[in-house]
């Protein structure tokens, strides 16, 4: 671990540029007898870098996801960026949690059939995503700006030096970049802009430890450091970025500036609920992400699952059972709440999950998995036909008076749209709709409506330790994976009392309908007799896709660890 922070904190120097020489970066010490700055955890030690080199100058948690998220745009396009959208958590000391809601949005001219051929047919899922047809207007600077008024220290412009400076003066692209490019390379350099950037003269992706200067992303967030949101949503980037929307969408009702223009991020309430006296808090509607994670717990809690043992295939089989029954739920009930009735409390009620844990058998898996029927519950909704997510990043932070910030930012699939304007990828997210609005007659929860936020599985999420202190700061990426990542990043801690790395680090497993993911090479494949044992018989291995973020407190010292799996793809020559 410590070796793994030498490289942000080298960044952070840099990134600095007049600190005094003396600056202290550290990204773990004690509250007695040290200063604590606080410590950020991201996907890319650059991304890190930025958000440390905020707080080493008095910034706030919220001052420095702002620079982190800002950074990651530069360093890890394939993933997350200004060109999409996000859900923010904030958690105090004293407890007080609030959340912030920067999903993206579908113009107003969308209707529930946008993505149907004439003949009410679908067409292939490529076509959808390279196109406009799947860009919602992208959330995350007015979601920044939003949680900067609310609790930002430094002034804006302040935020967004570390990732101009990334984006004149260069990075080097990593295995992860490089691979990305390789495996994705049609999306990636769809438009000419993102070519030129990431592509030599015969079409090849450029290789690990080429430099990329992106001068016209770097112009973008200057632009929008000097002149604030209203440079992003207003003007003529904004005319420029409706206008390379618009020529991409084949039907009418495409993206204008009026959509741009008339988008506001949302303050939204914080879904609580409770594991072993443990407090957790997350992001509500219109991510489903909180609720499925709140319900795996929740099912959970009636079993002894550190008396169980962390390397038992009985002890997992629980946790699939509790991930079957809240992602049949998910399908059915999770939507934005502004247009769906969504019965978010009934979903958490503790007797409600006591009544769907009853289901689960320890020793057999169940026949078959439905929704339940929550207080309050639409009962006329259909199950829609979602695709995978897959382009995501999640961040962590924690400043010195112990304000957690959980923060998961997207583009949805790798590269989004594949669209860029302005040296950035336009997202996809409107592809995280229900591509078919109805389903044998009956509608469905999340079809795509004018002015409507998609479903997500983003799950930001704190977490209180049972006298109430601050204890944990996680999410992840992986699409429907999410919610899986972070249930288990918390067993992990609190049955298991496992370090952050260690916690993000078990081996994976998760339930796909009748077929189960273990990852490959780890104990859960060899144990796959015990597994088909107790009934899943449908078993395939695979490496785990999977990328996580935390922070964690242990002995008064907050921990910061990213998922283990990727570090050798960040490593450069």
């Amino acid at each position: 671990m410590f070796r793994r922070l030498l490289a942000p904190l080298a960044i952070a120097t840099l990134l600095l540029g007049c600190a005094p020489a003396n600056t202290p970066f550290r990204t773990n010490a004690t509250q007695a007898g040290e200063a604590f700055a606080g410590t950020v955890s991201a996907a890319d030690p650059r991304a890190e870098a930025a958000g440390m080199a905020i707080l080493q100058r008095g910034g706030s948690a919220t001052d420095a996801a702002i620079a982190t998220m800002l950074a990651l745009t530069v360093v890890e396009p394939q993933s997350s960026g200004i060109g999409g959208g996000g859900f923010l958590v904030r958690g105090t000391a004293d407890g007080t949690v609030e959340t912030f809601d920067g999903r993206e949005t579908a113009p107003a001219g969308a209707t529930p059939d946008w993505f149907l051929n004439e003949d009410g047919s679908l067409p292939p899922f490529r076509e959808s995503v390279m196109s406009g047809l799947s860009v919602g207007v992208p959330g995350n600077i007015a979601l920044a700006k939003l949680a900067h008024e609310r609790h930002g220290k430094l002034p804006w412009a302040t935020l967004f030096e570390p990732a101009i400076r990334l984006a004149r003066d260069g990075f080097r692209i990593n295995p992860r970049l490089n691979n990305a490019l390789s495996s994705r390379s049609e999306r990636a350099g769809f438009s000419a802009e993102a070519k030129a950037l990431f592509f030599d003269m015969k079409g090849d992706p450029h290789p690990v430890g080429h430099l990329v200067k992106n001068e016209a992303l770097a112009q973008t967030l200057e632009d929008i450091a000097r002149g604030g949101p209203r440079t992003f949503y207003t003007g003529s980037r904004a005319a420029t970025l409706a206008k390379t929307v618009a020529r991409a969408t084949p039907r009418d009702g495409a993206m204008t500036l009026a959509d741009i223009t008339g988008y506001r991020a949302k303050p939204r309430d914080a879904i609580c609920g409770s594991y072993r006296a443990h407090r957790i808090c997350s992001m509500g509607p219109p991510t489903s992400g909180g609720v499925a994670v709140l319900q795996i717990l929740g099912m959970l809690e009636r079993f002894d699952l550190a008396a169980s043992g962390i390397e038992n295939p009985a002890t997992w089989h629980l946790f699939l059972e509790a991930q079957r029954l809240a992602y049949a739920d998910r399908e059915l009930y999770l939507a934005d709440r502004d247009f769906v009735s969504v019965p978010v409390a009934g979903l958490i009620d503790r007797d409600y999950l006591a009544r769907r844990s009853a289901l689960i058998d320890p020793g057999r898996r169940m026949a078959t998995v439905a929704a339940g029927q929550p207080a309050n519950a639409p009962m006329a909704l259909a199950d829609g036909n979602e695709p995978p997510e897959r382009g995501t990043s999640h961040f962590a932070v924690v400043d010195g008076t112990n304000t957690m910030i959980s923060y998961t930012s997207t583009i949805e699939g790798a590269f989004g749209s594949g669209l860029m304007t302005g040296g950035f990828y336009l997202n996809n997210e409107l592809t995280d709709f229900s591509r078919a609005p109805e389903v044998s007659g009956r509608l469905v929860a999340n079809r795509i409506e004018g002015g409507k936020r998609p479903r997500s599985s983003m799950s930001p999420a704190i977490v209180y330790d049972p006298q109430g202190r601050p204890l944990l700061v996680v999410g992840a990426a992986g699409g429907g994976t999410i919610p899986v990542q972070t249930a288990r990043s918390i067993i992990g801690v609190v049955d298991f009392g496992l370090t952050a790395d260690r916690a993000l680090g078990m081996p994976f497993l998760m339930a796909f309908g009748d077929r189960v993911l273990v990852e490959q090479g780890t104990w859960l494949e060899a144990a796959k007799p015990q597994f088909e044992a107790l009934g899943h018989t449908r078993l395939f291995a695979r490496p785990a896709p999977v990328k996580a973020n935390a922070i964690l407190r242990r002995n008064g010292i907050w921990d910061s660890a990213r998922d283990p799996r990727i570090e050798a793809q960040l490593e450069l020559p």
